[in-house]
């Protein structure tokens, strides 16, 4: 479903990727670990299309990632690719509801459909009775609940999550990795997952050690 073979990377005279190869198969969970600065956040954003590589190719059933650009890219990133980050990143002004709708929003899709599939997604995720509370309002782990609606109101084939449980506490953490394998059953997403967290590395379909720039 998502190749990447020769993936370069570098920053100035720093060079963080070195040729990495990777695939994910459909719907298939694949943790990424290894220590700090090993390319880990780098391979995971070159994957999602939110930075380039230098050399190597990229492609998504089938469409080359390299040659998109502008609307084209940000119009495919939008349908194709949920993300979620450590930090939850939502919007303080709008509601729960309102911003697992943003994505959809922004690929105009029509607004009630939108929210039919957010209150699905609240469903799953165990947020239904905390739509209309704005972020301040809403606990660490049903912040990165609602984060994690946000990244699958457009249906994509992928998620890559960079550090997803980062902030959370051990409870709020557990429940988010077992949520992932949920998701994957019911909707049938493949995610990405960059962490430091040994147990949900080691639940995941394969876990992929990277060292120095590497997948070793």
């Amino acid at each position: 479903m998502l190749k990447a073979n020769g993936i370069h990377k570098s920053y100035g005279s720093l060079k963080v990727l070195k040729g990495v190869n990777l695939e994910i198969s459909t719907s298939e969970i694949v943790s990424i670990v290894g220590s700090s600065g090993a390319g880990k956040s780098t391979l995971l954003h070159i994957l999602g299309t939110l930075d380039l590589p230098d050399q190597g190719t990229l492609e998504m059933d089938g469409v080359d990632l390299r040659r998109l650009k502008g609307e084209e890219l940000a119009k495919f990133r939008n349908s194709s690719i949920g993300f979620i980050f450590q930090f939850h990143n939502l919007l303080p002004e709008f509601t729960a509801l309102e911003n697992i709708m943003i994505p959809g929003m922004i690929g105009d899709l029509p607004e009630t459909k939108l929210k039919q599939q957010a209150g699905e997604l609240a469903e799953i995720l165990g947020i239904s009775g905390r739509l209309e509370h704005k972020p301040a309002t809403l606990s660490g782990g049903e912040q990165q609940r609602v984060a994690v609606a946000r990244s699958l109101i457009n249906s994509p084939a992928v998620v890559f999550a960079d550090e997803p449980s980062g902030n959370l506490d051990t409870q709020n953490a557990k429940g988010l990795h077992e949520l992932f394998f949920t998701l994957r059953k019911e909707l049938g997403q493949a995610f990405v997952i960059v962490t430091h967290n040994e147990e949900l590395a080691n639940m995941a379909d394969r876990k992929v050690v990277m060292q120095d720039g590497l997948i070793l």
